[in-house]
């Protein structure tokens, strides 16, 4: 039996996610926790659960995730980017339903700068006529 693993990375806003897939009995461990205990949050759990549910391989493979950079919800949508561009490497089978889901789609979304003469990127100082 070749335990053969497949890597790929995510990204989402300012947080990177290199992705381990090998296959076994379904658990996802970040950073070396268990899913469960880094995100607290079973929404943000769902997401990064969601490419498996999408092409029926739920509890086929056994992920590792290292994650850096960004906030919960950034690195949870970087994780959901890598697991679903590991099981295309796996099978090209899981393009259609994960296109579908969109999740093969880098969320380019990311964050304006500031301006001078302004508070932040558009909100401005308090305009006072007199």
């Amino acid at each position: 039996m070749h335990a053969h693993t497949t890597t790929a990375v995510g990204r989402r806003k300012t947080s990177v996610a290199r992705v381990i897939l090998k296959p076994g009995s379904g658990s996802i461990t970040v950073n070396k926790k268990p899913l469960d205990e880094y995100f607290r949050l079973e929404t943000l759990r769902n997401d990064v659960a969601r490419p498996f549910e999408v092409t029926q391989t739920s509890g086929k493979y056994d992920v590792r995730v290292n994650v850096e950079g960004g906030g919960a919800s950034g690195q949870a949508g970087a994780i959901r980017l890598s697991i679903a561009r590991a099981l295309l490497e796996i099978s090209d089978d899981h393009r259609a339903p994960l296109r579908t889901a969109g999740m093969l789609t880098r969320d380019p979304r990311m964050v304006e700068r500031k301006k001078y003469g302004q508070k932040k990127a558009r909100k401005r100082f308090q305009f006072s006529k007199r």
